[in-house]
């Protein structure tokens, strides 16, 4: 049996899809100029009957991941939504497959995102989404602009 292994390096600020539907667009942009390793998709791309989406990421760090601080900031219509700060890795006793990465290793990541718990009214919705590997937040691992359209 053969495997496919799939990597897109993407071209600082081109926009890639994560999905498109009927009732829902996402897609996403590096902060950052540098080209990166990363792949991250969505199912079903839809809004309607809270799902739980099913998301894939692959992506290959370009720093060890020994802490992870995740960083949301959201702004609806252009107005400031929401800042939610989350430590994925902290070192010790860890929870998440990512922790303990290593720079140049390959990250395959499935997992659940609960829409049950969200109320997304229709409109434009701005996110960054930035990974830190300390909890000053000084030392940048990823940031992605991420576009959300609900229709």
């Amino acid at each position: 049996m053969f495997g496919l292994l799939f990597f897109i390096l993407f071209t600082p600020g081109v926009s890639e899809f994560i999905c498109t539907s009927s009732d829902l667009e996402m897609s996403y942009t590096f902060c950052d100029s540098t080209a990166h390793s990363f792949m991250f998709n969505l199912t079903p791309c839809s809004t309607r009957n809270k799902p739980v989406w099913k998301a894939a990421l692959t992506w290959i760090p370009r720093s060890d991941i020994h802490f992870l601080k995740i960083v949301f900031n959201v702004w609806f219509d252009g107005a400031k939504a929401l800042l939610w700060k989350e430590l994925l890795c902290s070192g010790a006793d860890d929870e998440y497959s990512l922790c303990g990465t290593l720079k140049g290793e390959t990250l395959e990541s499935a997992f659940d995102i609960k829409g049950s718990r969200l109320e997304f009214p229709k409109g434009n919705y701005s996110i960054v989404v930035q990974g830190f590997s300390d909890d000053s937040e000084n030392n940048m691992l990823i940031c992605l602009n991420v576009t959300m359209i609900v229709k």
